[in-house]
């Protein structure tokens, strides 16, 4: 079938979803192409279903603080009826964003979208020619280029499992190695984190990172550092991953090798050499509208797109929407980044949102820096946390926070408030100013700031 559209959009996550139904409802025909499952990443293998499985950690974790302070008794995580809970969530999604484009009047297409030129893209046998195309398909797991890469677990495969294994090693030490390990570690598993750098999490303040890291190790969780997986084999039912630091070599077993080692753009096989769209390994290039830099009919947004956006499910959909109005009433409107905060969901939580100690120093700016763990403050104790803290930077002459990073309980909840200080330009003293309900986390932010 040949047909054409005034717009085509590959994926149908929240990065391409927004744009498709956005234009639709202003009369342009409209396309979209998915070779997965529809839903995108977050609803069906990232951040949704990972929240509920992590949920039930937070019951083992709060049962084991309180234990000899009031909570007795056994409490265990039941991974089969777990994760049929999790499908109660993933499961209906591709049939619901099916009959969303339906109702719409949208055209789709399952299958792998590749370029022939720079408006016409194939799908199967199929040959869709776009007035614009709007790049939305995201990222997957990095290539490690180690031995025995086939024997490699991804992070989508992880939410699929009908047991948890008794031995499980995440290579990396991203978001994806710490949430997982947190979750398998509280479920009963052995974990080990793998790591190549000297410090994990390296997009978040590294004395907070130190404090949780503290608290991983007392659950239980081996976090090698400074160790490249050179290779993993299978020995009698076992994998075992071989492991290289400055030193010597080191080996672990595992029932379950996870990938965790990063994401990249989802592109290389997308043809776009033949649609004239500059990449990197960034991904898609493109100028300050999200439009692509060398052809002009194409947009990206979300993780395809080289931007300073986090690879996160609310900053494709702002840049959905950017890239929306953009199309619909000349490019006008840039994605703006500077408040967007960003979480790892271990226990306890660790967060952030604008700038890290390190960048201020480098821009020049002069701040003041609160910086101080909490465990003996009321908020921790009461729930027997042993590791919380904060580190929020104000700058002097103005008194506005520039960042904020957090550690601990609800920490997760507290951070958007100082998202929208630093977004709307509220100072410290206003912050400290208001009056918050009491005894809750938010209460704590006066003593903060």
């Amino acid at each position: 079938m040949k047909k054409n559209y005034d717009l085509i959009v590959v994926g149908t996550g929240s990065g391409g979803s927004v744009a498709a139904g956005k234009c639709k409802r202003e009369g342009w025909d409209v396309a979209v192409i998915d070779s997965l499952p529809f839903g995108g990443t977050c609803a069906l293998r990232g951040c949704d279903p990972k929240k509920v499985l992590i949920g039930s950690t937070d019951v083992i974790d709060w049962k084991n603080r309180m234990k000899g302070k009031g909570v007795e008794g056994k409490v265990i995580i039941n991974w089969a009826e777990l994760m049929k809970f999790k499908k109660s969530f993933t499961d209906p999604v591709p049939a619901s964003r099916e009959r969303g484009f339906e109702k719409l009047g949208i055209d789709y297409f399952k299958g792998r979208a590749k370029f022939t030129d720079e408006n016409t893209i194939t799908v199967g046998s199929d040959e869709l020619t776009g007035k614009y195309i709007l790049l939305a398909n995201g990222s997957t797991p990095a290539k490690l280029n180690i031995e025995g890469e086939e024997l490699i677990t991804y992070s989508n495969e992880f939410l699929e499992l009908e047991k948890l294994p008794k031995q499980i090693i995440f290579i990396g030490g991203g978001y994806i190695s710490f949430e997982f390990a947190h979750l398998a570690a509280r479920a009963g598993a052995k974990v080990i984190i793998i790591h190549r750098g000297k410090r994990p999490l390296t997009g978040f303040d590294p004395d907070l990172v130190e404090a949780m890291l503290q608290g991983t190790k007392e659950i239980g969780i081996d976090v090698e550092l400074e160790m490249e997986v050179v290779s993993i084999k299978k020995n009698d039912g076992k994998l075992v991953v071989q492991g290289k630091n400055k030193s010597a070599g080191e080996t672990f077993n595992a029932d379950l090798v996870v990938h965790g080692a990063g994401r990249v753009p989802n592109i290389d096989d997308m043809n776009l050499d033949k649609a004239n769209v500059r990449f990197s390994k960034s991904g898609i290039e493109v100028n300050e509208f999200l439009q692509s830099t060398t052809n002009p009919a194409v947009y990206a947004a979300g993780d395809v797109a080289a931007t300073n956006g986090f690879a996160l499910t609310p900053v494709a959909g702002m840049d959905s929407h950017v890239v929306a109005s953009n199309l619909l009433k000349g490019n006008h409107r840039k994605p703006a980044y500077n408040a967007v905060p960003t979480v790892v969901f271990t226990i306890p939580t660790i967060v952030s949102v604008g700038l890290s100690e390190a960048e201020a120093v480098s821009k020049g700016i002069k701040f003041r820096k609160n910086f101080m763990l909490t465990p003996n403050w009321y908020s921790s104790k009461r729930i027997a946390e042993k590791h919380s803290g904060h580190k929020i930077l104000i700058e002097k002459n103005t008194d506005k926070i520039i960042g904020a990073h957090i550690l601990g309980h609800n920490a997760d909840e507290l951070i958007n408030i100082f998202a929208l200080a630093i977004k709307h330009n509220i100072t410290a003293a206003e912050l400290k100013s208001t009056i918050y309900s009491y005894p809750t986390r938010s209460s704590d932010i006066g003593y903060m700031v």
